[in-house]
């Protein structure tokens, strides 16, 4: 079984006549009715030859922006403030993540805060307007 990933825009808009069991490149007619219907199920695709590839995955942004949180001064400073009624508009939630109102809080942290502008910048879903509806949109989700 080889299971194919295609990287970035390769794979943006799927084909959706690579999913018919008609387009595969082996013929599966000749398997047992049982293991043909399993591989049908799962939407499986049987190559003839291929690459071996790898698959890194990596922490969703909100991940990586609660981890860096645990170990920025200023965010523990704030959720000692909000202990004692002097933080106006934070909060923290169940899994002690600071945010401000409905915006979780990014530590001043360079890597991080361009790990988001490139998400909002590059990214395949992302429509990029200009530098202004760009910095309203992150401002809605980001403090």
């Amino acid at each position: 079984m080889d299971i194919q990933y295609h990287p970035g825009k390769a794979n943006v808009v799927a084909d959706a006549l690579s999913r018919k069991a008609h387009c595969y490149h082996l013929s599966t007619y000749t398997w047992r009715p049982e293991l043909r219907r399993e591989i049908e199920h799962l939407n499986l695709q049987v190559v003839a030859q291929g690459c071996i590839n790898t698959m890194i995955i990596q922490p969703t942004l909100e991940e990586q922006i609660k981890e860096a949180q645990r170990d920025n001064i200023e965010i523990q400073e704030n959720k000692m403030k909000i202990g004692e009624n002097k933080a106006p508009g934070f909060q923290t939630d169940e899994h002690g993540t600071l945010w401000y109102q409905d915006r979780i809080c990014v530590p001043k942290k360079e890597e991080l805060r361009k790990l988001i502008l490139d998400e909002a910048h590059t990214s395949a879903y992302s429509i990029h307007p200009g530098s202004t509806k760009m910095y309203q949109d992150l401002k809605t989700k980001y403090w």
